[in-house]
C-alpha cells in the first residue's frame, strides 16, 4: 500500500504550476513500542481530559482549544475555526529563489519528505522543474503552512523526483557561539595531527545506511523475548566507559597500530610543509 500523502498542493515557478504531494521519508511502523496498562488487571488503559478545578472527568464533546491571553483568561478555538484558517502557502509553495544547497548551514535543515507529481497532468511542468533545477545544480526556496505552521523550506532534485527538507527559523537555532564560545583555541603538534589523519584514510568508508543498525532496540527486543518465555531479564553487559587520554602522542600511535602495522606519517610537500622548530619538530600552525 503507497503511504499516505502528508500535504496536497502545488508547485509553482513563475507561472508555471504542477500538482504535487509530500510524502513522508521516515516511518516508524518498525519501532518498538510499548502500551500502558493497568499492572494490576493487564488491561490496556485509556487517557481522559480531567476538570483541573473540579476533578470531573469530561465528556465527549466538552474539550475546546484555548489560548491564554491573560492569567486564567482564554480564547476559545473551535477545531473547525483552525481547519477554516488558510493562507496562499497552505496549498501553493512558490519557488522565489535558488541557492547552493552546500550554503545552507545543517543546523538548519528540519524534517524531510518526497515529493512528487500528483497526478498525470502534472508529470511534464513537474519534470521540467525538476530538470532545470538539476541542470544548474541548484535547490529552490519556498514556503509551505504544514501542521498548522508556515514553514521555510528547500526543494532538491532527487532521481525522477525531488526531496523538500522544512528549515528551522532562525530565532529557534542556538547559534554555534553560544556554545562553542567557551572552548579555548589549542594549537595542535603537526606530528600528531598526522598520525591522526593517517588513523582517518585507514577507517575510509563508503556510506551505506543498510548497516545502521539500533543495538538499544535489539536489547530491548531480547528483553521482551525474555520475558515472553518465562525467563529472568536478561543482565545488561557492563560497557566500559573511557576515560580521558593521559597520552594523546602514544594514544594515536596505538590507535594507528591497532589492527595493522604502523604507517610512517606522509611527507608533506614542499609548498605544504610548515617550519620545523628547535628540536625537529615542527610549529603548530
Amino acid at each position: 500500500m503507497a503511504p499516505r500523502p502528508a500535504w496536497k498542493g502545488y508547485l509553482k515557478l513563475s507561472l508555471v504550476t504542477c500538482a504535487i504531494e509530500l510524502t513522508n521519508v521516515v516511518t516508524h511502523t518498525e519501532k518498538v513500542s510499548f502500551r500502558i496498562l493497568n499492572r494490576k488487571t493487564g488491561n490496556t488503559v485509556k487517557r481522559i481530559y480531567v476538570d483541573a478545578e473540579t476533578g470531573k472527568p469530561l465528556e465527549e464533546g466538552d474539550e475546546i482549544k484555548g489560548y491564554e491571553v491573560d492569567d486564567d483568561e482564554f480564547v476559545h478555538i473551535e477545531e473547525d475555526e483552525i481547519e477554516a484558517v488558510q493562507i496562499e502557502t497552505s496549498h501553493t509553495m512558490s519557488l522565489d529563489g535558488f541557492v547552493d544547497k552546500a550554503s545552507i548551514q545543517q543546523i538548519y535543515l528540519d524534517t524531510p519528505y518526497y515529493v512528487s507529481p500528483a497526478d498525470k497532468v502534472s508529470e511534464e511542468a513537474f519534470a521540467v522543474i525538476r530538470d532545470a533545477m538539476s541542470g544548474k545544480k541548484m535547490a529552490g526556496l519556498a514556503r509551505i503552512a504544514l501542521y498548522q505552521r508556515e514553514r521555510p523550506v528547500v526543494i532538491e532534485p532527487l532521481g525522477k523526483g525531488m526531496v523538500l527538507t522544512t528549515l528551522r527559523y532562525d530565532n529557534t537555532v542556538r547559534q554555534p557561539d553560544t556554545v562553542f564560545g567557551d572552548i579555548k583555541a589549542v594549537k595542535t603538534d603537526d606530528e600528531m595531527t598526522d598520525l591522526a589523519e593517517l588513523i582517518i584514510d585507514k577507517k575510509q568508508a563508503k556510506f551505506d545506511p543498510s548497516k545502521f543498525d539500533d543495538k538499544y532496540e535489539d536489547a530491548l527486543l531480547e528483553l521482551i523475548r525474555a520475558k515472553k518465555a518465562g525467563r529472568k531479564a536478561p543482565k545488561p553487559k557492563a560497557a566500559p566507559k573511557p576515560s580521558n587520554v593521559v597520552n594523546l602522542f602514544d594514544a594515536l600511535k596505538k590507535s594507528l597500530s591497532d589492527g595493522g602495522g604502523e604507517k610512517k606519517p606522509a611527507k608533506r610537500s614542499a609548498k605544504t610543509a610548515r617550519p620545523k622548530a628547535a628540536g625537529g619538530r615542527r610549529k603548530s600552525a
